[in-house]
């Protein structure tokens, strides 16, 4: 029999029928500096900014980024990319709101402070090793790096909005959880 989900009260294991087909797309992070942002999660993170909508009238822009390594698969089209990229899995729209940029200090809460709420995402990495080195050299700032806590597996960065980001190693945890 293969796996289908652990169970645990109000866990529905079987996915109904109406629910197939449904794909978890995107996380939205407002952001205070898309500049900022985008030179953090394209030239430190390696992410590709599929499309960039902006909406005068509201005054904010959405920014759609993906790691993909297939750019062979991104259509060119506008708007084909558009639907293309709500097709994907694992897509970080940041959300800009026009003005903030100017304005001094952190602006959007991470969600970790008091009151905690949102917690974080998270990329896998091939080299947890090189990965620490990597940000090291761009001087990126550490929640927690590999070697600190009772977790050495795994490092927890910051954004420049001062959202967390976890940096795992998937081969590093299959012991996890394993008492």
């Amino acid at each position: 029999m293969s796996f289908t989900t652990e169970s645990y009260p109000g866990v529905h294991e079987a996915t109904v029928p109406q629910a197939q087909g449904f794909t978890f797309n995107h996380t939205m992070l407002r952001v205070k500096d898309p500049e900022r942002s985008l030179d953090f999660y394209t030239r430190v993170m390696g992410m590709r900014v599929l499309r960039r909508l902006d909406f005068e009238e509201a005054r904010f822009s959405l920014y759609f980024l993906a790691k993909t390594e297939d750019v062979e698969a991104i259509p060119e089209d506008e708007g084909e990319r558009m639907a293309w990229a709500f097709s994907q899995r694992g897509i970080l729209e940041l959300t800009h709101n026009w003005g903030t940029e100017k304005e001094s200090g952190q602006h959007y809460h991470n969600g970790n402070d008091e009151p905690q709420g949102f917690g974080h995402i998270c990329f896998a990495v091939p080299d947890l090793e090189a990965a620490v080195a990597w940000f090291d050299e761009n001087g990126v700032q550490y929640v927690k790096r590999p070697e600190d806590g009772r977790m050495p597996h795994i490092a927890f960065i910051k954004d420049p909005d001062g959202y967390w980001i976890e940096i795992l190693q998937p081969g590093r945890l299959k012991g996890l959880g394993r008492g």
